[in-house]
C-alpha cells in the first residue's frame, strides 16, 4: 500500500513538505535561534500585502504595509527569541500550529490553481443543486444519537426520535436556513431527498442521525452556470483543499501504526 501511494504526486508533494518542515519553524522560513540577521525579501513583503488584502478587501497603502513590516519583523525577533529560551518545547498551541501548517502544505497546490472552464462546468453540473435560489422545505425530523439506533426506528409508523435542541417540524426553511441550524451536509442531503409520504434517510448531521419527513418542497430556480460562476469555483477550490487535506492525512496516516491502551 506504501509502495502505490509513494506513486501519487501528492505523496511526492507531502514528503518533499516534511523535508522542508523539518528545518523550518512556524514562520515559514529557516530559522537559526543564534543569528541576529533578520531578512524580509520582496517576496515576503508580497505575501504581507496579499494576507491584507485577503482580509481587507483592498490592497494596503504604503502606511499600512510599513505597519505590516513593522509587525512582522517584531514577531520575528519575538519568534526567535522563543526559540532561543526553548519555549517551543512540549507547548500545545505549537503543535496545533504545525499540524494546521501541514494542512495547509497538503491543500497549497488547489489554493493556487485556477480550474479551467470545462472542470468548473463538470463541477456545476454534478452540483448544481446547491445554487438553487428561492426554493424552501418542509420536513419534519426525528433524532437518533447513532446510525443503528435511527435504522431500528425506519420501520416504525411516526418515529418519535430521542430529545434533542432542534426543531421537530421546519417550515418554509430554505437550504442555507436549514444548513444553520443541521450544518452544510444535512441540509445538502435533505435538499436532495424527494418530497413523499415516507420517512427517509437516517441523514447525518453535526448532532447525530436523523429520519427525515419530507412533505413538501417548494422549487426554486437553479441560475445558469454563468450567473454563479464565481460561486461555482469558490465551492469547487473549497472541496477540493478539504478532498487534498483528507487524502494527505490518510497518507500519512497509514505510514503510522497506533496503539491507543
Amino acid at each position: 500500500m506504501i509502495r502505490e501511494a509513494l506513486r501519487d504526486p501528492l505523496a511526492h508533494f507531502l514528503i518533499a513538505g516534511a523535508a522542508i518542515w523539518g528545518v523550518l519553524a512556524l514562520a515559514g522560513d529557516p530559522v537559526d535561534p543564534a543569528g541576529r540577521s533578520i531578512e524580509l525579501s520582496r517576496e515576503k513583503q508580497a505575501g504581507l500585502a496579499l494576507r491584507f488584502e485577503r482580509m481587507m478587501g483592498r490592497a494596503p497603502t504604503d502606511a499600512e504595509l510599513d505597519a505590516q513590516i513593522a509587525n512582522w519583523v517584531r514577531e520575528e525577533i519575538l519568534y526567535r527569541e522563543a526559540l532561543r529560551l526553548g519555549l517551543d518545547d512540549g507547548d500545545p498551541l505549537v503543535r496545533r500550529r504545525l499540524a494546521a501548517k501541514m494542512d495547509e502544505l497538503a491543500a497549497a497546490q488547489a489554493e493556487m490553481v485556477r480550474p479551467d472552464e470545462e472542470t468548473l462546468r463538470d463541477w456545476y453540473r454534478d452540483n448544481g443543486g446547491q445554487f438553487e435560489t428561492g426554493g424552501v422545505l418542509n420536513f419534519e425530523q426525528a433524532w437518533y444519537p447513532s446510525e443503528e439506533a435511527a435504522l431500528a426506528a425506519k420501520s416504525e409508523e411516526r418515529p418519535r426520535g430521542e430529545p434533542i435542541s432542534l426543531p421537530r417540524t421546519v417550515v418554509r426553511n430554505s437550504p442555507d436556513e436549514i444548513a444553520k441550524l443541521f450544518g452544510s451536509d444535512f441540509a445538502q442531503e435533505v435538499t436532495a431527498l424527494r418530497s413523499g409520504p415516507g420517512w427517509q434517510g437516517p441523514v447525518r448531521s453535526g448532532y447525530g442521525w436523523h429520519l427525515v419527513h419530507l412533505y413538501q418542497r417548494e422549487e426554486g430556480r437553479i441560475p445558469p452556470f454563468e450567473e454563479v460562476r464565481e460561486a461555482v469555483e469558490r465551492d469547487w477550490r473549497s472541496r477540493t483543499i478539504q478532498a487534498r487535506r483528507e487524502k494527505a492525512y490518510q497518507l500519512l496516516r497509514d505510514a503510522y501504526e497506533i496503539d491507543i491502551e
